[in-house]
């Protein structure tokens, strides 16, 4: 078992486990500004999240969610919300997105872009700009949306664009830049 896993010592502990109670992991990233790990996932009809991701933590699933039943129904375990041993949530989306890959944007090309994290969307066929303040999201910017195509990853290139992969058939490679930017 790797020396910093939270459950070292622990009988019966598995050593792959750092954290738990995600549902289904679509993107992490380490924000470069602090080396924290940032993950995000699909909620079950709305509640997708953020998660700034610690040691030894619990993010909740099933039992609190931001979600509901793909039938309309409550989730029956969830108990409405963020219980006080669970960690919320960073940011979260009352309709899921369909969030996919994710990537923060440091470079210097592009400065209306510095302070941003990016993160695909499939089921809103668009790419999702958010604008951070330390780990505080302040802003959202919706990108793409007239393409329609689900937006699969995301990254930043050494050139300072911001490369997108869709799953369009067939996939398209889109790099991108402000539309004020004249890149």
């Amino acid at each position: 078992m790797p020396p910093d896993n939270p459950y070292v010592g622990q009988a019966g502990a598995r050593p792959e486990i750092w954290s738990y109670g995600h549902r289904n992991p679509q993107g992490m990233a380490l924000n470069p500004w602090t080396g924290q790990l940032w993950e995000n996932e699909h909620g079950p009809r709305g509640g997708d999240e953020i998660n700034l991701v610690q040691r030894g933590k619990n993010y909740g699933w099933p039992l609190a969610t931001h979600g509901i039943n793909y039938s309309g129904q409550p989730i029956p375990e969830a108990k409405g919300g963020d219980l006080a041993s669970m960690e919320p949530p960073l940011y979260w989306w009352p309709k899921s997105p369909a969030i996919s890959g994710m990537a923060f944007y440091n470079a210097d090309r592009f400065p209306a872009w510095r302070n941003s994290v990016f993160i695909g969307a499939l089921a809103n066929q668009n790419l999702i700009r958010l604008t951070l303040d330390g780990d505080r999201v302040v802003g959202q910017e919706w990108l793409l949306t007239d393409r329609k195509q689900r937006i699969r990853d995301v990254r930043q290139g050494p050139d300072g664009y911001v490369y997108v992969l869709t799953d369009a058939s067939p996939g398209e490679l889109l790099r991108l830049a402000p539309a004020d930017s004249g890149g």
